[in-house]
């Protein structure tokens, strides 16, 4: 087994996606029952036609949820690569935390109050930490 702090907020986030998920389905199957739409009878539909069908509010969890499956897929790899070569201790598990902590706080803020340019900064915050462990995982395997 490899022995690595970083794992633990690989995991945290995996939790926090699935979180994500249940908040998802909690707010969007009472609210498509409430605008009538019959889940049975939507064919072919996309995700952005529930955006004209559920309030805002509903939606914001399904994008949010829908983002932790972008930039953070990247993460994961970054994280289990520097687990791999035995550099997940020390720095890389804290900027592996850093990441976490960010996007945690950035969910919270889309499902919630949606402020874009709050959203924004979080985002760009968590690239950088992000491109830092990159940045680490790179020097470690091309040295």
């Amino acid at each position: 087994m490899i022995d690595s702090q970083i794992l633990q907020p690989v995991v945290v986030l995996m939790a926090w996606t699935m979180l994500m998920w249940v908040w998802m389905y909690a707010t969007r199957i009472p609210a498509m029952t409430k605008a009538g739409i019959d889940a049975k009878n939507l064919v072919g539909s996309t995700p952005s036609s529930l955006d004209d069908a559920l309030p805002d509010k509903v939606q914001w969890k399904a994008h949010n949820y829908n983002h932790l499956h972008e930039a953070p897929t990247v993460f994961y790899a970054a994280a289990l690569l520097l687990a791999m070569i035995g550099q997940g201790n020390d720095m890389n598990a804290l900027l592996a935390w850093i990441y976490v902590g960010l996007r945690v706080i950035h969910s919270l803020v889309q499902a919630t109050a949606n402020r874009v340019m709050v959203r924004f900064v979080l985002f760009a915050l968590s690239s950088l930490v992000l491109m830092a462990m990159i940045l680490h995982a790179g020097f470690a395997v091309f040295h």
